[in-house]
């Protein structure tokens, strides 16, 4: 398995949809727009487009990630949770919830 992206194929994802990358993968990334929106859904025109690319085991796994992802980001987001600016000496960027 070939792991990270290279700079072209980050650039791809800005306009996925008219790039060369695999018809699997446009799916995907059509999944993830769907499910990290602000009103997730999915009609059945749309789930049987995945189905063409992805078995059942498969769709949830790809779900569940997206979802995860999705909202692992909104909740950093909402608490103001910066990690990539935080270093083991600086104070930690977790904060207690107001009582």
């Amino acid at each position: 398995m070939r792991r990270g992206a290279t700079e072209d194929l980050v650039a791809k994802l800005a306009d996925y949809e008219h790039s060369d990358l695999p018809e699997r993968t446009k799916a995907a990334l059509r999944l993830a727009d769907r499910l990290s929106g602000d009103r997730p859904a999915l009609d059945d025109a749309f789930y049987e487009e995945l189905r063409r690319h992805f078995s059942d085991d498969e769709v949830l796994d790809l779900g569940m990630t997206i979802s995860f992802a999705s909202g692992w980001q909104r909740f950093i987001e909402a608490f103001g949770i910066v990690p990539d600016r935080w270093t083991e000496a600086g104070p930690s960027p977790f904060r207690a919830l107001a009582d």
